[in-house]
């Protein structure tokens, strides 16, 4: 058996490290009555902190 370490990690720390590395969240929903689809939302999202370092996918306006 092994020793696992306990440690607390704040919300802070857990969302900087998510953002340094991105996040992408997919997810399909479907509201169904009687075998007929009714909604249907698909979910496509990425999560990521952005710097000056990083391009912008728009030109510039000047």
């Amino acid at each position: 058996m092994t020793v696992v370490e306990h440690r607390e990690v704040a919300l802070v720390d857990l969302l900087d490290r998510l953002l340094a590395g991105g996040v992408v969240i997919t997810g399909d929903l479907t509201l169904r009555i009687a075998d007929v689809d009714l909604v249907r939302i698909d979910l496509n999202a990425l999560i990521s902190s952005v710097n000056e370092q990083v391009p912008a996918p728009w030109p510039e306006i000047r």
